[in-house]
Formats: C-alpha cells, sequence, structure tokens
C-alpha cells in the first residue's frame, strides 16, 4: 500500500542559494535539456533533478539512467544538476528550484521535523556506501571511533548525511558531539587536500574520493559502510541512503511524470545488477575517471554492494535510520516520526 503525506508550508524566502556548477555538472547539462518540471515541448516531460554530487559512486544511478536513454525511452526529458552536499541539494527541492533530489533518505525524517513532507520514491541502496578514514599521520591516534574526541572530522557540509553519521559513530562509541569538530570540506579534491594539509584528522566520504585516497596513501580507512556488512556492524542495520526523493504534493499532482522516473531508475538498477563495474565505467562520462580509469573502476567495484537490484526500501532501513538519527538529533528525540509518511512503495511495485 502507498504510504503518503500531506504537504506542508516551505520555509520562508533566503534558502541558501545553488552555487556554480562544477564540471561534471556542465558535462550533466550538455546531456539534458532546460525547463520547469512537468510541462511538455514535444521532447517529452521536462524534469529538473538536483543530485548531491553527480560524480560521487553513491549517486552513479542518476547519470546512468541517462547514459543508458533510460529517460527518453520513458519520454523524459531530465536535467540533472549538482551539489557538492546533498543537504543543499534538499535545499533546492524545498525551495522549489528542482522537482527531485537524488540524495540520502534520511533528509526526508528530518525534513518532516520542520513541517516539510517529502517521500523517498525509489531507493537506490540498503547501505551508506560511506567510509570513515583517518590521514596517514593521525592513523596511530584514531583506531576507532573512540578516539573521535579532541579530533578534528572532515564533513561535505553541516547538516549532511555524512555530519549525520559522523555524529552517531562518536555517540555509539561514547563520544560527545561537543566533543569533536565538524569540518566543512566537501568531497573531492577538496577532502583530500584537507586530509593531506592535517586541517582534518579524518573525515567521511564516497567513492572515487575514498579510492584516490587509499592510491596517494594520504590515509586509512577505519570505518567501512560500502556493504550491507558494513551498515550492519557500524549501525546495527540496513541504511537506506541514495535515493529519488520528492515533495509529496508534488508526487501527488504529478503521478505520471513520478511513475516514469521511477520505471527509468529500476532498469538502471537492474542493469547494474548484471553489469560488472568495468561494463558500468565504461558507460559513465569520460572526465568522472579523473584519468585513472583503472582507480575509478575500483572505486565502483568497492560500492556495488551497496545497491538494490529493484528500488524497494530495505526491511526496517527506515527504523535503522531514526535510530541513528535519535541518538544525536533532538529534532528527532523530540519530535513523533511517521515513517510511512517519509518513502512510497507505490511506483517500485508497479515498476516491478
Amino acid at each position: 500500500m502507498r504510504k503518503s503525506a500531506r504537504y506542508s508550508t516551505l520555509a520562508a524566502a533566503g534558502l541558501l542559494a545553488l552555487s556554480s556548477l562544477t564540471a561534471c555538472a556542465n558535462d550533466a547539462a550538455s546531456t539534458a535539456s532546460t525547463g520547469s518540471g512537468g510541462k511538455s515541448d514535444g521532447k517529452g516531460t521536462k524534469v529538473k533533478i538536483m543530485v548531491g554530487g553527480l560524480d560521487k559512486v553513491i549517486y552513479l544511478p542518476a547519470m546512468l539512467t541517462q547514459r543508458l536513454g533510460y529517460f527518453d525511452a520513458e519520454g523524459l526529458n531530465v536535467e540533472l544538476l549538482t551539489e557538492p552536499a546533498g543537504v543543499q541539494a534538499e535545499t533546492a527541492l524545498v525551495a522549489g528550484q528542482v522537482q527531485g533530489t537524488v540524495g540520502f533518505y534520511d533528509h526526508t525524517l528530518d525534513l518532516q521535523t520542520k513541517g516539510k513532507a517529502v517521500e523517498s520514491v525509489v531507493q537506490f541502496s540498503r547501505a551508506p556506501g560511506e567510509v570513515e578514514v583517518v590521514s596517514t599521520r593521525a592513523a596511530g591516534d584514531i583506531t576507532s571511533p573512540k578516539d573521535f574526541k579532541g579530533k578534528k572530522l572532515g564533513i561535505t557540509s553541516l547538516g549532511s548525511s555524512t555530519d549525520f553519521l559522523t555524529k552517531y559513530l562518536a555517540v555509539k562509541n561514547g563520544v560527545k558531539v561537543s566533543d569533536f569538530s565538524p569540518v566543512a570540506v566537501g568531497a573531492g579534491a577538496t577532502f583530500i587536500s584537507a586530509l593531506q594539509q592535517g586541517s582534518i584528522d579524518g573525515g567521511m566520504t564516497t567513492d572515487p574520493t575514498v579510492a584516490t585516497i587509499l592510491d596517494k596513501k594520504a590515509g586509512k580507512v577505519l570505518v567501512d559502510m560500502r556493504t550491507p556488512e558494513g551498515s550492519q556492524k557500524a549501525l546495527g542495520g540496513p541504511y537506506p541512503s541514495s535515493s529519488l526523493y520528492m515533495q509529496t504534493d508534488w508526487v501527488n499532482g504529478h503521478k505520471d511524470t513520478v511513475q516514469k522516473l521511477v520505471n527509468a531508475f529500476v532498469k538502471t538498477l537492474k542493469w547494474m545488477s548484471t553489469h560488472s563495474a568495468a561494463e558500468i565505467a565504461a558507460k559513465m562520462p569520460a572526465d568522472y575517471a579523473q584519468g585513472d580509469k583503472a582507480l575509478y573502476t575500483q572505486s565502483i567495484k568497492s560500492t556495488l554492494p551497496m545497491f538494490t537490484d529493484d528500488g524497494v526500501m530495505p526491511e526496517n532501513g527506515p527504523e535503522t535510520v531514526e535510530k541513528v538519527l535519535k541518538a544525536f538529533n533532538t529534532n528527532i528525540q523530540n519530535a513523533d516520526v511517521d515513517l510511512s509518511k517519509t518513502y512510497t512503495t507505490e511506483f517500485v511495485e508497479a515498476a516491478k
């Protein structure tokens, strides 16, 4: 049965403005048209989707779906845009600048406590795909999250899912969130530079950043959550992360368009489950490999276990996410979150 929610008032004016698109975003925009969502111009129904980092492997299904031609096959004209952090992509959605966001499911719970009705319509993953790394120089001092006290830990941005998960790992291991310093360093080159220069002692990031750090011997893996087993060990259960989430009112008013989007993404997830990392890498934009195709392929291979093959929310996943957020987030602790309103299975069931 479909789980739905009632849309609430949008946040006041003055929401965070969108940053300039990166080179990867420009690559994405060049393969799609511009325009407002939900209107057709003869080239397909136009939809704008903001991705919390198009070149991150955890969000790979967004670009891959476009490269495989599945949006076109569904009669959609999708424009993929990018922001370096999921929380900024979330802001674009709430502000009405895009119709959908490819980001972490946990934002739907956080937004509900703020009076905003947003739901995941297709779930890409069953694990975070995140890795807590420590710099080579700090590896002797940080051997587990119990050692986070007094340390500077990198996250993509404050309020991001990397921020959420870092706080959980700390609290779970007896370290207060006030005992360490979260540092917003983004991902990719900025994260690696901060690690190498000592601006951070460690931090949470994803592939291909993780693969590059290991290749440069700039850091070591402390906690690996790229697999369901890693998620179970670190978080106590499956942790649905990357997904397509949208404002519930928009979903209810554009069901045909949402169904087509979900159809396209489910096709991609099934395709990924039957193809190798090398075959997937070959479909992606050349600049995503940053000149090292073998390393990029390895980063995809390391992250592939996190993905679902059908877009269905993993059993007990929402409960795990709520447990994690409640460990440190006072908004969640003091709220009665209705998990049934944070996702819907209506469209993935129809896509089957």
